[in-house]
């Protein structure tokens, strides 16, 4: 247990030095931590897994809880103007990530049912794993779990940098020229209740949301198929934690110093180095070896991350001239990916609240359709 948590603490303690690191003016910031993580478990490291899971599930609800409250109080006023057309964006790029994961299974002679672990990983997706290991198991597919696992580890890694490089493919020319706010993210500030101030005061809301969200994740919604699809670990936090931020500034319970004062933003960001740390060291040990016998696997994995988003995240840009900042969210929102977001956020200036609104927007409806959409295809196979 104990090298496990050393293991955690060098993985992000270096993963943020290199973070640091600029190549003409461009950084991964935080995603060194994964990739800090793969290379230690790659080395053999001793290792709790048991653990790891642990940590990696409450990191990210940590995150999802953070940028839930951050963008609360002005989620549905955006998404009353622009919101409905990026969820529209959102469900045509899940459609063509799995229409893309069909043509690929066809084309390359591969199974379904292996492809959709491709998929899952592809799109970062962990709910939607454990959703078609669900229906694996139902179907009575004989190594089917197992396949589904190496197939989500192998496009996982370099679907993170997919995305990234997705965002600095679409990143304009003259980024400070870029809006960093919007009117209908503006929202005004109601007086504070006096025990946010404390910090064991300020712990009780954090903890109810997430106990809530917890709960509203575990609920099982029918969608008439053999198993049923839920929000989970981490789109019931968010969700729940986006309610509370929109009631709890508009009913004066709290301010926007609580909703996205230091305390949310050191939770949140403490939340992604947990996350990605433990999904790097849970990652690399089997990762070399499974790649020399499934090296296709990654590539087909990397079409299935940057082809939807660079079409789709493109058109937004071009066509519709979505704000850069915004459009950064999407593309981690659509692909319920935390590591985007928090590229995102070291891109856009302090302050700027454009990539969790984003992000924000389109997550919830991603996550239903990206369970439902994993499943799917393990029952077309």
């Amino acid at each position: 247990m104990a090298s496990t948590v050393l293991m955690l603490a060098i993985s992000i303690f270096a993963g943020l030095l290199l973070g640091k690191l600029k190549v003409k003016g461009i950084t991964l910031g935080i995603t060194w931590v994964l990739f800090v993580g793969i290379a230690l478990s790659a080395c053999g490291v001793n290792l709790n897994h048991d653990m790891l899971h642990v940590i990696k599930e409450f990191g990210l609800i940590l995150f999802v809880t953070g940028v839930g409250l951050q963008v609360g109080p002005g989620f549905f006023k955006s998404f009353a103007k622009g919101g409905l057309s990026m969820n529209i964006m959102a469900l045509v790029n899940v459609a063509l990530g799995v229409g893309i994961t069909v043509l690929i299974a066809k084309l390359a002679s591969q199974e379904l049912t292996d492809m959709a672990g491709v998929y899952t990983g592809a799109i970062t997706n962990t709910p939607g794993l454990s959703a078609a290991q669900a229906a694996v198991g139902e179907l009575g597919i004989e190594g089917g779990q197992e396949r589904l696992a190496t197939g989500y580890a192998l496009a996982y890694p370099l679907a993170v940098v997919g995305m990234i490089v997705t965002c600095i493919i679409l990143r304009p020319k003259n980024l400070s020229a870029e809006p960093t706010s919007m009117n209908i993210l503006n929202t005004p500030d109601k007086p504070n209740n006096q025990s946010v101030k404390k910090g064991g005061i300020l712990l009780i809301p954090i903890f109810v949301i997430i106990a809530l969200g917890i709960v509203l994740g575990s609920i099982p919604i029918p969608v008439g198929m053999k198993a049923p699809v839920k929000l989970g670990l981490a789109g019931g936090p968010l969700v729940v934690a986006i309610i509370a931020g929109w009631i709890g500034v508009k009913k004066g319970w709290y301010g926007t110093d609580f909703t996205d004062g230091q305390g949310v933003h050191m939770l949140r960001e403490v939340g992604i180095a947990l996350f990605l740390a433990a999904v790097g060291l849970g990652a690399g040990a089997d990762f070399v070896a499974n790649v020399s016998v499934h090296y296709m696997w990654v590539v087909y994995g990397v079409i299935i991350t940057m082809v939807p988003p660079l079409l789709v995240a493109g058109f937004g840009r071009f066509v519709l001239k979505m704000n850069y900042y915004t459009l950064m969210g999407f593309i981690g929102g659509s692909h319920t990916d935390p590591p985007t977001l928090a590229f995102a956020n070291t891109v856009a200036p302090e302050g700027c609240k454009l990539p969790n609104t984003g992000y924000a927007t389109v997550y919830p409806l991603t996550m239903f359709l990206r369970i439902f959409s994993a499943q799917l295809l393990v029952l077309m196979a």
